[in-house]
């Protein structure tokens, strides 16, 4: 076969792997800011196979992204030589066919046909995974090849803190490294590691004369996020001031963490009357945090200002059970938690104040979708940045600081210490109120509502 072929035997691949082209689309995807599983979906491969590109290049493609040129064979004229071979068509009528060089032909046939069989059988997936194959031209990492640079880098990713009289001081201890994913920032070992940014260009002022000891910091971050680079070893990326094990594209990183945000909760959505505030009902929401992951709820009525406060104890097992990624939401404000605690505090309110909720877009209300199925009431979302659009809420916010000072562990007060509390700041009387409190706002608004119309004669 090797005669036949002019080309090594291959250890054979079994089912050939996907095309070049196919992962093409996944990176492109990817540079768009999509997840693996999402770009892995529209490039047409399966999620686990996006997933593993992801994870072995570190988060990068490795290879040109631009599809090849002209001169060499596509999948699809290979598909067209495979067809046309089959039907006993000659090398030059092939040619003819696809515009190409009979001696382009003819080496395709030979060079890239299966040999499984004990002989030459040309099939177009075969020959686009060989081609792909020898297509490639490995350079070996320079800091494989060069022990004394290899050496210097890992002594300086690796940083060590030491005291002024050089004593080594032991840092937190470290989890086990899993390959994928960064620890929480509590179990981070010490970050005193230089940057590959540093050491790349301290090495022009440590071997001014040795143009040997030279090496980029982007070599430096691949040889640490592609596996298979063999050059530095993956647990050096914990000492990086990230942490991360794979490298975030720059259309990811800009993105904002914003999915529950659908386009019809959109502030911009929300009906005009809610802005003049001539109708009741319409509320203004937020979180005030405090100490060890503790959190209050505020609803506040934007035309009377009247406050409610929503009650969000901690979980079972808080501070007991460790943090695990997806695992429960143990400090009482996660999405479900969250969306219960609001629908049970909302709907004590008769329906005509029950219109709508405009928040933040923080993750804890994500799960609006299920609290409007449940209370009838609409949420919206106030745009990125924009604290006025919900001023009503954060000024309430800031007076109740003065009862929730910061630095404060929140989870310290009761149910019932939150109903005094928004009692006292609900007959507190306001300057926007003409002076009146805004329990007195709201009685007036329910009466006007429940006072009968008067019929008028034509």
């Amino acid at each position: 076969m090797k005669v036949a072929t002019g080309r090594p035997v291959m250890k054979s691949p079994g089912k050939p792997s996907l095309r070049r082209d196919t992962e093409r689309a996944f990176w492109r995807e990817i540079a768009t800011g999509c997840t693996s599983e999402r770009a892995a979906i529209l490039a047409g491969v399966s999620q686990a196979a996006g997933t593993r590109w992801f994870r072995d290049r570190g988060g990068m493609p490795t290879f040109l992204l631009a599809p090849l040129k002209g001169r060499y064979l596509s999948f699809e004229e290979r598909e067209e030589i495979a067809l046309l071979n089959a039907q006993g068509t000659g090398v030059r009528k092939i040619a003819q066919e696809l515009k190409r060089s009979p001696s382009t032909i003819s080496r395709e046939l030979r060079r890239n046909a299966a040999t499984r069989a004990g002989k030459l059988d040309y099939r177009a997936s075969v020959a686009q995974w060989k081609a792909e194959r020898f297509a490639q031209r490995p350079k070996t990492a320079k800091l494989v090849t060069n022990e004394r640079l290899h050496q210097y880098v890992q002594d300086k990713l690796a940083g060590v803190v030491r005291a002024p009289d050089g004593r080594i001081v032991a840092g937190p201890g470290a989890p086990e490294w899993k390959g994928r994913n960064k620890p929480h920032r509590g179990d981070r070992e010490w970050v005193t590691a230089w940057s590959p940014e540093q050491i790349s260009n301290r090495l022009k002022a440590d071997f001014p004369d040795d143009e040997s000891m030279r090496i980029s910091h982007e070599a430096i971050y691949q040889a640490l996020y592609i596996q298979g680079r063999g050059a530095l070893k993956r647990e050096l990326v914990l000492h990086l001031r990230t942490g991360r094990a794979l490298r975030v594209p720059r259309a990811r990183s800009t993105r904002q963490s914003w999915a529950h945000v659908t386009e019809e909760t959109l502030i911009s959505k929300r009906p005009p009357e809610v802005a003049d505030r001539a109708v009741p009902g319409h509320w203004e929401g937020d979180l005030v945090i405090g100490l060890q992951r503790s959190a209050i709820g505020t609803l506040v009525e934007r035309t009377t200002r009247f406050t409610m406060l929503i009650h969000l104890p901690r979980g079972e097992g808080y501070g007991v059970i460790p943090r695990t990624k997806n695992g429960p939401a143990l400090a009482g404000y996660g999405a479900v938690t969250m969306a219960d605690a609001l629908a049970k505090t909302i709907t004590t309110l008769p329906h005509q104040l029950r219109q709508s909720v405009t928040w933040d877009r923080g993750k804890e209300l994500s799960d609006h979708a299920r609290f409007t199925v449940d209370t009838g009431v609409r949420v919206y979302f106030a745009d990125p940045k924009s604290p006025w659009q919900r001023g009503t809420n954060e000024n309430t916010n800031g007076l109740l600081r003065q009862y929730f000072p910061k630095g404060t562990d929140l989870s310290r007060w009761t149910n019932n210490d939150l109903v005094a509390i928004a009692h006292t700041l609900n007959t507190r009387p306001r300057k926007t109120l003409g002076w009146k409190t805004p329990a007195e706002a709201l009685d007036e608004q329910l009466r006007s509502v429940q006072q009968p119309g008067v019929a008028t004669t034509g």
